[in-house]
């Protein structure tokens, strides 16, 4: 039986719009991304990993950012309010929050104005139990008691698909 050897292919940028993302004391409502589609190309894993930046002069102390991946429940059905595409969600409660988002970092945040707090990688497939979804977004919340950084590019997701190859 041959080695399996691990492959990464080329990393790319979800689309997400982080920029300006208001805060939500209760961590419900936030931004969903577009869809990441696994249907095609199959890979055995993603690694998730990612930047984001406070707002000036946070109030929350500490406060949170939260950013979950979640699961197209099957062919064509998302879970609750989420839908494949990057748009200002609010998830219909805790409970289902906890029922169908799969937390993939949590950072505590300060009253710094501006700090850039980076998270990752991590594997999506592990948030699953070992298989990849299908198809999955990533939500992104928080509670910093202000706007996120209003500059595009100081925020960012990226995934890395994974891979292996008989040796």
């Amino acid at each position: 039986m041959p080695d399996l050897k691990i492959n990464y292919a080329a990393s790319s940028a979800v689309t997400i719009t982080l920029a300006s993302l208001a805060t939500s004391s209760t961590l419900l409502a936030g931004r969903e991304s577009t869809a990441v589609d696994n249907s095609t190309n199959k890979y055995d894993d993603y690694l998730l990993a990612g930047r984001i930046t406070t707002g000036t002069s946070p109030t929350g102390n500490p406060g949170t950012i939260e950013v979950h991946v979640v699961g197209m429940i099957d062919d064509a059905v998302w879970p609750d309010v989420f839908d494949g595409t990057d748009s200002a969600e609010t998830i219909t409660n805790d409970f289902v929050k906890h029922g169908c988002c799969r937390l993939a970092a949590a950072m505590l945040t300060n009253t710094t104005s501006n700090v850039s707090y980076d998270f990752g990688p991590v594997s999506v497939a592990s948030l699953f139990g070992g298989v990849c979804p299908r198809k999955f977004v990533v939500f992104a919340t928080h509670s910093s008691g202000v706007n996120l950084n209003g500059t595009g590019s100081n925020h960012y997701l990226n995934i890395t698909p994974i891979y292996y190859t008989a040796a």
